[in-house]
């Protein structure tokens, strides 16, 4: 599961991690305007329940579209889907590189949404 936090200043931000680490979420990235954490992720692998919660500034707004181009792409969520199965085993104990196994598909879908562009900028996305 994803869920989006936004936030309105850095101060608030940065005092994510002490308190989120108490609901049990662990930071996973941390940049100027964003950290990302983790909960459900173990040695053994992944657990039954995986919460992914990405904590931004105000305005840091990429998971919707990502998450709004693959609504309206359902070509692109299907190979969202598919990318996503193929690297569930191969990195089932490595949470880092499994995250950056799909970025590369992440970026390029969330560039296509911010530009409008539907498919390798041929057609307008209806988002």
């Amino acid at each position: 599961m994803d869920i989006l936090l936004e936030v309105e200043d850095r101060e608030t931000l940065l005092s994510l991690p002490s308190l989120l680490s108490q609901a049990g979420y662990r930071p996973m990235s941390r940049a100027e305007t964003r950290i990302s954490f983790n909960k459900g992720y173990t040695p053994e692998g992944f657990a039954e329940r995986v919460f992914h919660l990405h904590a931004r500034l105000t305005g840091d707004r990429d998971e919707l579209y990502f998450r709004d181009y693959l609504r309206a792409n359902p070509d692109a969520a299907k190979e969202y889907e598919r990318l996503k199965l193929s690297l569930w085993k191969p990195f089932e104990h490595d949470r880092d590189g499994y995250t950056e196994a799909k970025s590369a598909f992440v970026r390029d879908c969330t560039r296509l949404a911010k530009s409008g562009l539907s498919d390798c900028g041929s057609v307008p996305a209806q988002i």
